[in-house]
This record gives C-alpha cells, structure tokens and sequence, in this order.
C-alpha cells in the first residue's frame, strides 16, 4: 500500500486540493487530491525542478 503525504497547507482534512507525494521503491510519485488514480512517477531532479517552476510563476503573477 502507498502511504501519501500531503501539505499542511493543503486547506484542512476534508480538502481535495492539493497535491500528494508518495515514496515507492526509489520512484516518487505525485498525484492531485481530487483525482488520485492519475499518478505521475518522478524523479527527484524532476520534481525539483517542477517545484522551481511553480514558485518562479509564483513571483510573477
């Protein structure tokens, strides 16, 4: 079974808006709260740089 971790930010226990990481093996995956049978294996570089991307937009807007 995948144990996901979620945000404490991620808006309260009942919120489905966020998204989840989970280790498997040596994968992480990634997967949106209100959707979780889409899964997005990742690697650590990978997922570092979506991260960068997303706080980079962030400063934009």
């Amino acid at each position: 079974m995948i144990q996901w971790q979620k945000s404490s930010f991620s808006g309260g226990a009942d919120g489905n808006e966020c998204v989840e990481l989970a280790l498997r093996d040596d994968s992480l995956l990634l997967r949106e709260s209100d959707d979780p049978t889409r899964i997005l294996p990742v690697t650590p570089t990978g997922l570092a740089a979506l991260l960068h991307h997303v706080q980079a937009d962030r400063t934009v807007r």
